[in-house]
This record gives C-alpha cells, sequence and structure tokens, in this order.
C-alpha cells in the first residue's frame, strides 16, 4: 500500500471502531438496573400465587420467599455476569447461581423450589 493511502484508510479504521463501540454492541444480559429482574420475578411469583417479600436495606433488598423461618432467599445481580464473579470469589456460599440470581434454598419444599427456580430462570 503506498504511504498516502495508509493514513485515510488507517483514520476511516479508527473512527469505524469509535462509531461501534457506541452502537451498544456487548452482552445482551445487563439491565439498567436489578430491579427490573427483582420486578420480572417478583411478578412472576405473584402469577404462581408464590407469596414472597423484599426485605433488607433499600437498593440491597433479598427476596424472602414465604414466612417460614427456614424460608428460601433469592439475590438479584445486575447480569448474570456479575453473579457469576461474585461466586468465583468465594461469595454466596450454599446458594444456587440462575441467571442473574441466587437461590439459597433454605428449608423450601421440592414443589415451592421448582417453582421459584422456574420464574427465576425466565428472568
Amino acid at each position: 500500500m503506498k504511504r498516502s493511502l495508509a493514513r485515510p484508510t488507517l483514520a476511516a479504521a479508527c473512527l469505524s471502531a469509535l462509531a461501534l463501540s457506541g452502537c451498544g454492541i456487548g452482552s445482551d444480559d445487563a439491565s439498567p438496573d436489578d430491579s427490573d429482574i427483582r420486578t420480572t420475578v417478583m411478578t412472576c411469583f405473584e402469577e404462581e400465587g408464590i407469596d414472597a417479600r423484599l426485605e433488607g436495606e433499600e437498593g440491597n433488598e433479598e427476596i424472602v420467599v414465604g414466612d417460614e423461618p427456614g424460608a428460601p432467599r433469592v439475590r438479584v445481580f445486575l447480569t448474570a455476569g456479575e453473579s457469576e464473579a461474585a461466586h468465583f470469589q468465594g461469595e454466596g456460599e450454599g446458594a444456587e447461581q440462575i441467571g442473574a440470581t441466587w437461590l439459597y434454598v433454605n428449608e423450601g419444599s421440592d414443589d415451592l423450589l421448582e417453582q421459584v427456580e422456574n420464574c427465576l430462570a425466565e428472568q
């Protein structure tokens, strides 16, 4: 390639890369915030007749399923990648990762856990 053609070609390639970086290329599982996932899960629980509530400090609530002392709990992350990364860092001992959530089964019945897992898999 001649030297005079190399600079415009390089400049065009750089501009193309910059333009593509702002076009939303990347992970499809990213959402603006975890309240979207939490809302989806809570809506599914309501539709399935599963008694659930938010518990904990605002912005870091967990979903508690039922009123029993050993009720299952769900922790919601922004993305499945964030959830997986936290597991790799040794967090979430005893939790089952389902997408962008962790399910702590505790003393939940098999029937209840099956319904909960189905809702979590839909998020």
